[in-house]
Parts: C-alpha cells; structure tokens; sequence
C-alpha cells in the first residue's frame, strides 16, 4: 500500500484530488479569518480552550495539561502573534497544497495546526482534514507530482545538494608552512 501510494500515477492523481479538497479547506479558512470585516482575534477562543480543556472522563483531570499550560502561558500572553500567524499559516498552508508547492512542508503544517485545534478541544473538520492528511504526508513527494513539486522538487534537491557538497565534504588543500 506504502508503495503504491508513494509511487503510483493512479495514486498521485487521487492524491491531487484530496491534496486539492484539504488544500482548499485550509484556504478558505484563512481567507475567511484576513478578509473578515471584523480582524481576526484568537483571544477568545485561547481564553476558552484554557477555561474549559479536555478532561479525563468523569473526573475533572486534565487530558493534555502542557498543551493548556502552553496555552496559558505562551500563546494568550502571544496573542497578538497568534493573531497573524494562525490565519496567514492556514492561507499559505492552503495555497501550498492546492498549488502542489512544497506539499509535504505544507501539509506538515496543517497537520500540526489541526492537532493543536484537537489538543484544544475543538472537533469540527480537524478530524477528518487530519485523516486526509495523513494520506498526503504518507505519499511524500508523489502528491505533488501533479503540481508545482515537479518541477520545484528537482531544483531543490540540487541547490540543497550543492550546499551539503560545500559545507561537509570540502576538498583538501595542501599544507603551506
């Protein structure tokens, strides 16, 4: 199964199709949250996630309590930074994996927002976006095959082995007194 969706054209087409769904999801998203006519605030929904957390069934133990620890005394103190952040990070998230840029670097995003979304208690689409994308990560390269990846992947491959070649295996000089 690996195989194939890592390899197949089949595969990078269905690929292309769900790259394109989840891609336009997270556009969306953020489009809604730049262009809305009131700016997008995180405030609130930081001041609930904290207010109310996942729990443990029946008891009142903290299912995640780092991640509301990080809430409380990181991100609400950073509120303003999350207010830039979130909303540009679903546009450019959304835009990489609709152009089939950079798909598993955007796609890695995704999935860490939409597990943050989660760790806070929020259902919504998360789930299922985060299924999907498990799908494409799991695909690596080939779901951008169709996209800019293709031609994208190549030069980078090059430009970051021409680095690696510079800064690990630089050429010998002779010793000079």
């Amino acid at each position: 199964m690996m195989n194939w969706l890592r390899t197949n054209k089949y595969a990078a087409m269905l690929l292309a199709l769900v790259r394109l769904y989840v891609g336009y999801e997270w556009f969306t998203a953020g489009w809604h949250k730049i262009t809305g006519a009131k700016p997008f605030d995180a405030t609130g929904y930081l001041t609930n996630a904290i207010a109310k957390p996942v729990l443990e069934t029946g008891t009142t133990d903290l299912v995640y309590p780092n991640y509301v620890a990080f809430l409380k005394h990181f991100a609400l103190p950073n509120v303003k930074l999350f207010n830039l952040i979130v909303p540009w990070g679903e546009l450019l998230v959304g835009l990489g994996l609709i152009l089939g840029c950079l798909t598993t670097a955007a796609i890695f995003f995704g999935l860490l927002m939409n597990l943050m979304y989660m760790l806070a208690g929020t259902v919504s689409t998360n789930p299922w976006l985060f299924f999907l994308g498990a799908f494409i990560v799991a695909a690596g390269a080939n779901a951008g095959k169709f996209g800019v990846d293709y031609a994208v992947l190549p030069f980078l491959h090059k430009w970051f082995d021409k680095v690696w070649e510079r800064m690990f295996h630089k050429p010998r000089g002779r010793l000079t007194h």
